[in-house]
């Protein structure tokens, strides 16, 4: 968990498929997934927000707390989806990060999303974790749903 791969939107990066299939290569291991390295790091921003933003575009501010209009429309948009199919909330994370600073954030993250088998980064879009299961993840048809949704 890097504060680089803290979206300005809330998204941890580093629980997100496309990131993970990145770090894992796993189109080297015959799985077909996009990849991606990060929001930040590809100079996106937020790449749910930032065609919608001003200040995103313009880069004024650092996380969506900062606006305010936090949460505006389209984030609590995005942030039901995350929290109905993903188990997790992006308007909670920047609270935390708002609250108690990106590092609190960042040692919540490592002990959410810690996979008990191999320690590694469970996906926040599918519940695998890349490292020890990728044969669950070849498996799946819809790579991009838990189980039970």
């Amino acid at each position: 968990m890097e504060e680089e791969l803290i979206a300005p939107c809330g998204m941890n990066c580093g629980i997100c498929s496309g990131y993970l299939a990145w770090y894992h290569d796993v189109k080297n291991k015959g799985i077909k997934m996009p990849y991606c390295k990060g929001c930040r790091s590809r100079d996106k921003q937020c790449a749910f927000l930032k065609k919608r933003c001003k200040l995103l575009l313009n880069k004024e501010v650092k996380y969506c707390f900062e606006c305010s209009d936090f949460p505006c429309k389209n984030l609590n948009h995005i942030d039901k989806r995350y929290r109905t199919h993903y188990k997790m909330s992006m308007i909670e994370n920047l609270k935390l990060i708002r609250d108690k600073g990106v590092n609190q954030l960042l040692i919540s993250e490592k002990k959410n999303w810690k996979c008990p088998n191999c320690s590694g980064v469970i996906c926040c879009h599918n519940g695998i974790c890349f490292n020890c299961s990728l044969e669950l993840l070849r498996q799946k048809i819809q790579k991009y749903r838990w189980e039970n949704n």
